[in-house]
């Protein structure tokens, strides 16, 4: 049964590529790319994120709390199916296999933020097909002060960072009274200053008045997520603590899953795993994975097996399977078919 009318690969697209050490322009990716987020696989160097609201030869690191980076050797700028690099060894480095993870937002507009405090610039790229949104705004010092998203539904899973200051990462996750840090493998917090303790609606998420979401003048960037059946899904999974994980059901064939303890008191050097089809196409037994908070490169461990309808790591490490821990996950689809039953189908 497929759910969308649309090609998974028509918004979110994973490339490979060889590093050359001299601008190159990655083509193929089957859209203008709005967000793109770079891993070099085969050496320890930063995570690049860059998108189109801030532009080119801008970027921020997953890896690190540090602001907005300006230069032109990383990403020099967008093309109708890719982008074109420069040097940097982050995304270009001589030899080096590199990643990069692509989505497609695209319909633009700005206004201003609501809610309490100081209304206050915002920007936006959106697609309501995909779920997805990029937006870019101002804080206001004061808790309650609301951003739009621009989705028409609620978000499951928001990405804040300041691209002015030095504050950490901050992700929701479907719990408006906690966050995960991208940059780290801390444990889920509690605080009423993120979130504001309060949940996001169909046209809004609110933050409090904590620096990393809401300083006052300061600048942010959030990557908004909703669930599109057949296409992405974000929430919660429970570890098995077993050699055959837990099995997560997403409704469709995975591309890309990412993942994080979420459990009180789970902190874990791992911490945000990433697996994807493009560098695991035929669910070997020691899958290669990198962690977004961390500039190591790829490894091969805690085996991730795709299925027609969700996903399991098959290891019993408390950083993808613990027993009794709780998981947060994001994931997109390479095929909407599914199974309907909520178990385990074909492996890929």
């Amino acid at each position: 049964m497929a759910y969308i009318n649309f090609q998974p690969k028509d918004f979110f697209d994973t490339k490979l590529w060889t590093g050359n050490d001299t601008a190159q322009t990655i083509t193929g990716i089957p859209f203008a790319p709005d967000f793109v987020w770079i891993k070099n696989r085969s050496a320890a160097e930063s995570h690049t994120l860059v998108n189109t609201v801030i532009g080119a030869n801008n970027f921020l690191k997953s890896n690190a709390n540090s602001a907005n980076n300006t230069n032109s050797e990383f990403l020099k700028s967008f093309t109708s199916d890719g982008y074109t690099l420069g040097s940097a060894d982050e995304v270009n480095n001589a030899s080096n296999n590199i990643v990069g993870w692509n989505w497609k937002a695209g319909t633009t507009g700005s206004g201003t933020t609501g809610g309490s405090g100081t209304g206050k610039p915002y920007s936006y790229s959106v697609n309501t097909t995909s779920g997805f949104s990029i937006v870019t705004y101002t804080g206001n010092g004061s808790a309650g002060h609301t951003i739009p998203h621009g989705l028409g539904v609620a978000p499951k899973f928001i990405i804040v960072k300041s691209d002015s200051d030095n504050y950490n990462w901050t992700v929701y996750y479907g719990d408006p009274t906690d966050y995960l840090v991208l940059n780290a493998g801390d444990a889920t917090t509690d605080s009423n200053e993120v979130w504001n303790d309060t949940a996001p609606t169909s046209t809004v998420f609110t933050v409090g008045n904590r620096n990393s979401t809401n300083q006052n003048t300061a600048t942010f960037v959030a990557y908004c997520f909703t669930d599109i059946t057949g296409f992405s899904k974000a929430g919660l999974y429970n570890g098995s603590g077993a050699t055959t994980g837990a099995f997560v059901y997403t409704g469709f064939k995975p591309a890309f899953v990412m993942t994080k303890i979420a459990t009180t008191g789970g902190n874990d050097t791992g911490g945000w795993v990433m697996v994807d089809n493009k560098r695991y196409p035929n669910n070997l037994s020691n899958s290669p994975i990198l962690f977004g908070n961390l500039t190591n490169a790829e490894e091969t461990s805690y085996n991730c097996e795709f299925f027609s309808n969700g996903f399991r790591f098959n290891a019993s490490s408390v950083t993808v399977n613990g027993a009794g821990n709780s998981y947060a996950f994001l994931a997109f689809a390479e095929e909407p078919l599914v199974a309907s039953n909520g178990q385990p189908a074909t492996a890929r």
